[in-house]
């Protein structure tokens, strides 16, 4: 019996993965939500600023935020994350013994479920919830182009770094499964453009006519009207970031860099560990029936990729941003296979002992962090 398990324990893996879920979770409600918490906070009271679309939401329904709606918010998105995600998985693969290997090394990754419970509150899965659900949806019809638009405006509402984060991945999924399906005309590249045009736009908007037009005093004493605890004034401390213009940001990252410079051999071993699922990955990229998509592909892949590189060099949450990057690959992967191919790729192997340990240490690493590894 232990033998049988050893030689092909993904069903072991898959629930110890819920165990450390259920552990990273206990750990994160003790933390206090700095920053999650003032992103409730923060709505439209003072006129259009950048990331006050969530605020704006939640004070249409209450005039005062306890903190424990972080958690609530925060979990109630990440069940709906993973809720998706397993519907996507078995919509793309199937829920088999051969497939298992493939859903611990993605589900089960430290850089997808797991950190975005231990980031619970950011505004990071917004990205990922609304990627899965246009993997999900019929992309035959310019609504498709037009949800993608629309989710892209939203991401940009809640946080304008999203343009890097999550908007490359959105624009992957909508040219992989409409215009290469659907082919292109003047209509659909015509919307594209515009679309494309109008995110961008509302991105500059956000970035350099979203500060916050009173002073940081009178912005904090507008804050504790809105908390169900005034006396929780550390919640509050992040003020600054309303006022924070970018070069102070891109400043401080390279200010940082020597003391974060150290863990990019950590985030390098992480996604090494990964290998079974790149490997497939780039044979799946391989079977593609077109040698066109396989360049547009690869082409898209550099360019998130370029994307994340960028945040490198402007904000210094390395750990989430590394974490963001591999959750983008995981759901390429999903529209590439999506995509017409020659031959099967080869699933990732159920027994063989290297795999199984690549597996096991995935696994057991409960999340990646937020700023520094671990």
């Amino acid at each position: 019996m232990t033998a049988r398990i050893l030689q092909n324990p993904w069903r072991l893996l898959l629930a110890i993965n819920a165990a450390v879920i259920v552990g990273v979770l206990v750990h994160k409600i003790q933390l206090p939500p700095y920053v999650p918490y003032i992103h409730l906070l923060v709505d439209y009271h003072f006129g259009f600023i950048k990331r006050a679309l969530i605020g704006a939401i939640v004070a249409l329904f209450t005039a005062k935020v306890p903190v424990w709606l972080v958690f609530a918010l925060g979990g109630a998105t990440w069940l709906a994350t993973l809720g998706l995600y397993a519907r996507l998985f078995q919509k793309t693969f199937g829920f088999t013994a051969k497939t298992l290997p493939l859903f611990v090394f993605i589900a089960g990754s430290p850089f997808f479920l797991k950190n975005f419970m231990h980031t619970l509150g950011h505004f990071d899965i917004y990205g990922c919830v609304l990627a899965i659900i246009l993997l999900l949806m019929p992309a035959g019809s310019l609504l498709f182009v037009a949800t993608a638009a629309l989710f892209s405006i939203i991401l940009v509402l809640i946080h304008h770094i999203h343009l890097l984060m999550y908007v490359p991945t959105i624009i992957t999924i909508v040219v992989v499964r409409h215009y290469l399906a659907c082919g292109l005309n003047r209509g659909n590249l015509a919307f594209g453009i515009v679309a494309l045009a109008a995110i961008s736009a509302l991105f500059f908007a956000a970035q350099f006519l979203g500060t916050m037009p009173i002073p940081e005093a009178d912005f904090v004493a507008y804050l504790k009207t809105r908390t169900a605890d005034p006396s929780r004034t550390d919640l509050l401390q992040f003020s600054y970031i309303w006022y924070q213009p970018l070069a102070k940001e891109i400043s401080d990252t390279w200010a940082w860099l020597p003391h974060n410079i150290p863990g990019i051999p950590v985030f390098a071993l992480l996604i090494w560990l990964h290998t079974p699922l790149w490997r497939y990955f780039a044979d799946l990229i391989g079977s593609l029936a077109h040698e066109a998509h396989r360049r547009l592909v690869i082409a898209a892949l550099i360019g998130v990729s370029f994307a994340y590189l960028m945040m490198f060099a402007m904000v210094f949450d390395y750990s989430r941003w590394i974490s963001n990057w591999a959750v983008c690959m995981f759901l390429i992967l999903h529209a590439v296979k999506m995509l017409p191919t020659s031959k099967e790729a080869p699933l990732i192997p159920a027994e063989d002992q290297k795999t199984n340990i690549f597996g096991l240490i995935i696994t057991l690493i409960p999340r990646v962090g937020i700023v520094r590894p671990f």
